[in-house]
This record gives C-alpha cells, sequence and structure tokens, in this order.
C-alpha cells in the first residue's frame, strides 16, 4: 500500500507486525550512488523524517534501517520501528523468530496521516 507519493519518491506500508515503511525512488536506479546527489539527499531527509516520527509516535526500543536490494536490485530503503517483544526482537526482520508476539500499537493510519502531513510540510 502505497502512502505517499510524489514526482520522485514514493513510500509503501510493508505488511508486517511493526511499523514498516520503505522508501523508493520512481527511477529505478540500481546503486545509491547512481541517484543524482539532490535526489540522494531528498532520501535522507525523507528518511530523517520517518525515523522521527516513528519514534515519537510508537516509543520503539529500536529503529531499524536496511537497504539491501538483492532481491528487487533497485534503490530503496526499509524503515522499521523495532521493539523488545516483536516476532523477531533482537534479530533482524529477515533474521530468526524468536517468540510469538502480540503486540498492541497505536493506530496506524493515524501515524500515516502524520508522514503525509511531515512531508507535505517538508516539501
Amino acid at each position: 500500500m502505497i502512502i505517499y507519493e510524489d514526482n520522485e519518491i514514493y513510500i509503501e506500508k510493508e505488511q508486517s507486525e511493526i511499523p514498516w515503511l520503505k522508501i523508493f525512488t520512481k527511477e529505478p536506479y540500481k546503486e545509491l550512488g547512481d541517484v543524482p546527489k539532490k535526489l540522494r539527499t531528498k532520501l535522507w531527509e525523507v528518511y530523517d523524517l520517518i525515523e522521527y516520527e516513528m519514534k515519537d509516535y510508537y516509543n520503539p526500543k529500536k529503529i531499524n534501517m536496511a537497504s539491501f536490494a538483492n532481491m528487487l536490485p533497485r534503490v530503496h530503503i526499509h524503515v522499521m520501528a523495532r521493539f523488545e517483544n516483536d516476532n523477531y526482537f533482537p534479530e533482524p526482520m529477515w533474521g530468526k523468530k524468536m517468540r510469538d508476539s502480540d503486540l498492541t500499537l497505536p493506530n496506524e493510519k493515524e501515524f500515516h496521516k502524520n508522514i503525509k502531513k511531515a512531508l507535505k510540510e517538508l516539501f
């Protein structure tokens, strides 16, 4: 599900028990170094904003960021709010499941509204 889009980037929600967003460039750049500097700067501004909003809204133990792009060979950044009692913590979300979890988190639709509003103010 796309929660934000403009002419250079879009942000998708990953289906998961945790708050997890993915930031994509619209152009399918293979490596971060291939992205024009102005757009690279924008990606980091968007990442920074999402990290701040996740910390403020969800109060996680940690924010994880990943950009492997091996299965999907194009620039995208994963931003994940992690909790000590999520299914995989302290493992990465692609790691070994540690427990069955029943997280109770605030409404994600409100979080997505906050992200959209903050991005519109930023850009």
